[in-house]
This record gives structure tokens, sequence and C-alpha cells, in this order.
């Protein structure tokens, strides 16, 4: 079986990575050689394999390369948000056993890093704590320095290989019901992922994406850069996503696709299009609910398919996604599965009957064997025949299509009726006052849930909340209607553009009075 090196070409003189603003791309061959240089630094450091190495950098050319070497090498990659806070930080690098740290050797904020490093170091009981280092790649190649800032040298050292059963990258949930659990994907689960993505896409070595989406998150590293790589696609790798460079760069670098979160959708359809407007193979969405409005203003105003999927980090990202054209695209479905089984199960573990709801579930070489160290959660997430539950409510319909109609702990029980957030909150994105939309659940005396919902308008909109409220009333039962309707200028979010609805339901719940938030 594969692993990720056996799939990126090691001496093609094509284009790999694109940096804005850099004078030239880099080709596979010298993606290769750096990583090779990279390599032997970590051979250097006479790391027990298996290791967790900590990247904590943002979407640069030396993260690809970090990620690469550590991968390639039996090591474990543990990207981190570049933008956590110390205490996060301590947690990570705790939890990950993590003897090393590559932090950004120029800009940003690595004070925090710094600081948990310390505190870790101070609590290691006497073993070595945590090394940090900083990896900087110019004209000269690449260059390591520590945290003195002196230059450390790379030994010619034999490096170590890695096989498909390693583990090779290792994330966390999101934490939102508690502690977050640690989710290992080995070299099998991502380069499965890996193909199932460029089989979805027909991807070849004349496509080039641009990346929007960190490489921090799952959706980024194997969608955006990973799984088009391994057939000799380019990736523009810009540091961050800009609405005011994306299609400068896009047209520039002559990109032919993206995959991002509908908030970035979102903002791109708040900025004018290009002119002329590129050819654009195809729009993908994934990791947060598409309302079909946004869908077919997508489709209209950048004249190009719009690919709703669906994928969680246990999965190693993509779970199920709907078809290029002339296949079957349908508003509203993350369509049908991707080199995985699907199944819709009830609370007790059996398969419902086509059309009726319960929980999403799959099984395929690209899920997590488990999560680590985490018995409770992995005998609450798999079934006896390893179909790993994912949390999320839905259905199929006639042609295997998968319709999400929330998260099983998000739906909203008012009185008996479970109202679905992800549904109101795609009727209320239907209003055309509406950017964005969260519709959550807060206590109620009467009912034991209400329905509450927070919006922002499109910039120079106006709509009071009897407007919003009387446009639900003409589209849905009244029972699903918010009793409450929040404004907002700025809705919480993720790093990753991902809104959560309880950070949303804990912002706006109890303040009775339209704000004007500042978050």
């Amino acid at each position: 079986m594969a692993t990720i090196q056996s799939l990126i070409s090691a001496s093609s003189s094509q284009p790999a990575i694109f940096i804005p603003g850099a004078s030239r791309p880099v080709s596979f061959a010298e993606l290769n050689s750096q990583i090779s240089i990279f390599r032997s630094f970590l051979a250097s450091l006479n790391l027990p394999p298996q290791s967790a190495i900590a990247i904590a950098l943002p979407n640069t050319l030396e993260f690809v390369i970090a990620f690469l070497a550590a991968t390639y090498s039996g090591f474990i990659a543990a990207p981190l948000n570049p933008a956590l806070k110390q205490t996060e930080f301590e947690f990570y690098l705790t939890d990950l056993a993590a003897p090393v740290v590559f932090i950004p050797a120029n800009g940003g904020d690595t004070r925090a890093v710094i600081r948990a490093t310390e505190t870790v170091g101070k609590q290691a009981s006497g073993q070595a704590g945590v090394k940090i280092f900083t990896a900087v790649f110019d004209k000269s190649g690449l260059a390591f320095h520590g945290l003195d800032g002196n230059r450390v040298p790379v030994k010619n050292v034999k490096t170590t290989v890695s096989s498909k059963d390693d583990v090779a990258l290792v994330l966390h949930t999101s934490g939102t019901t508690g502690r977050p659990k640690v989710v290992p994907l080995t070299h099998e689960n991502l380069t499965t992922s890996m193909k199932n993505i460029v089989s979805t896409y027909n991807f070849t070595a004349k496509d080039r994406g641009l990346l929007v989406m960190p490489l921090f998150h799952v959706h980024g590293l194997l969608a955006g850069f990973l799984a088009p790589l391994s057939v000799g696609a380019a990736v523009i790798v810009p540091s961050r996503f800009s609405a005011h460079t994306f299609w400068k760069d896009f047209v520039q670098y002559k990109a032919n696709w993206y995959t991002a979160v509908p908030t970035i959708h979102q903002i791109l359809l708040k900025n004018p299009p290009p002119n002329p407007k590129p050819e654009i193979r195809f729009i993908r969405s994934c990791s947060s609910a598409l309302a079909p409005s946004t869908f077919h203003q997508l489709e209209k105003t950048f004249n190009a398919p719009v690919i709703e999927a669906y994928a969680m980090t246990e999965a190693s990202h993509q779970m199920t996604s709907n078809d290029l054209p002339p296949g079957q695209r349908k508003p509203g479905s993350v369509g049908h599965g991707q080199g995985v089984e699907i199944r819709i199960l009830d609370a007790d573990g059996n398969e419902v009957p086509q059309g009726r709801e319960g929980e999403i579930s799959i099984r395929g070489k690209n899920v997590t064997k488990g999560y680590r160290n985490n018995k409770a959660a992995n005998e609450s997430s798999f079934t006896k025949d390893n179909f790993f539950r994912t949390g999320d409510q839905g259905k199929l319909d006639k042609d295997g299509y998968v319709y999400i109609t929330g998260r099983i702990k998000e739906l909203i029980n008012r009185g008996g009726e479970k109202i679905s957030p992800v549904e109101l909150d795609a009727v209320l994105l239907e209003h055309p006052a509406v950017s964005e939309a969260v519709s959550f659940a807060v206590p109620d005396e009467l009912y034991g849930q209400e329905v509450h919902a927070a919006v922002v308008l499109k910039q120079d909109a106006k709509a009071t909340e009897a407007d919003i409220k009387n446009f639900l009333a003409e589209r849905v039962a009244k029972f699903k209607v918010p009793k409450k309707v929040y404004f907002t200028d700025i809705m919480p979010k993720t790093a990753t553009g991902k809104i959560q609805r309880k950070n949303v339901s804990e912002k706006f719940f109890g303040t009775g009075e339209k704000l004007k938030a500042k978050l």
C-alpha cells in the first residue's frame, strides 16, 4: 500500500508550488531536494520513531516542506494554528508529547508558543521539554535556527522511512463538548482519501488550484493540497485568504479551481468578480452546510459548477461529494459516498429505511481506526462492524445522495417538535437582505427549548426583526419561526472560517436586544 511519499513526484521539473510574490515556482524536484534537507535535520535530532513534529506555521513553503519531511521520515506531523493562545499551545504540546516545534522566523506573534514551551518544559519532570526551531527557505536554500538566533547546521545523517501503517498526521477535534479528541491518521488513511478526492474531481497535472484554507486544517491539507499534488497538479499557496488578492492570484497563476467553506464563498460574492471572468473548472464547497441560495448565486456569478462535499477529520477529510458535470449535482445535498460505504443508523445501530432520518455513518480505509487513548469515545463512535457514527443527522434519497439535517446534539427540541437548525439556516439565507445566518436552541420554561437566530445583513441592505420573521412565516411551520432574531456585523467563526453554533448561542442569548456586536 502507498505512503504519502510514494504518491508525490520526486523528480519532475514541472511546477509544484507557486508562492504569490516569489520570482518563480518551486518544481517537484526542487521541493523534494528541500524535503531531503529537512529530513536530515530531523534525523540529526535523534528523535524516537513516530515522534510528533509540531508545526505552528502559516501557509508557507516552509510548512509544506516540514509536513512532508516529517511524514516521509516516519514521524507524525502535528500542524497547529499559529494564532493559538499560550494555554492552548500548552495543552496541545503536552497532549502530543511533542519534542520539537517549528515556528515562523519572520512575522507573526510567536510569544504564546515560546512561553508555552517554557511552561511545558518546567512540567516535564526531568525530560528535555520542547525544542523550538525556525526554518527559512530563501535563495540560498533551507536554513534552520534555534531560539537564540544561531544557525543550526544540517548533518549528513541517514534518514528513516515511513510505512503505510505509520501514523502520518495527528489532529484534534474541535472540542465543542469537552476535551478535544485526538485523531491519528495513518498513511493508508491519508493516501486512500487522496486517491478518492482525485477520482471525485478528475484531477490531472493540468489542474492548478488556489489554496485558501489553512494547512493546519484537514480541508486545506487533503483536498486543497495533498490530493492535487499527488497527480502532479500545482498548488498556489498564499499566506492567507484575502478577498482583495484572491482573483488577482487566481488569474495571474492560471488557477482553474478552488475549495473553501461557505463563509469564504459568501465573502467573494460580496466583491465584484474579475472582468473578464476566468475559466473555472469547478468550485468546491465543504466543511459547513452550503445554502441552496448561495449555491445558485455562485454558479450564476462565476459561471462555474459548484460541487458540495461532506467531510470530517476522522475520515481524512472527504466522505461524500456531488458529481462533476455531466453527473448529478443536487443543491442542498452533500452528494453520495466517495470510496466509502454510507449507512443511516438509528440509536441502536440498526440501518433505517431509505428516506428516513438517522445518524450518518461511514466505513472505509480513509477512516481512522479510533481516537487515541479514548476508549469511551471509540465505543460510542464505532459500531461492531466498524462503521463510524458521525454525529450528524441525515437521510439518503433514492439515488444514494446524502442530506444532512443537523448535528444530533444541536437539534432544537421545541415541545417535542424536532427542528433542524441547518434547514432553518438555509431558509434564512434565502432572504434577499441576509448574508449570513445561524439558528440555535435556547432554554425555555414552557417548551424546553425555543428557536433563536442571528443574522448578518448584506452591505447597504435593510431588514427588521419583523421582516425576517414574516419572511420565515411564509416558508416554514409556525413553531420553527425564531422567537428572537439578533443582528450583528460579524459572526463568530473558527480559524477556518466555520461558524460555531454554540458560540453564536453564547454570544447572543440573554441580551433581549438587537445587537451590533463587536466580536
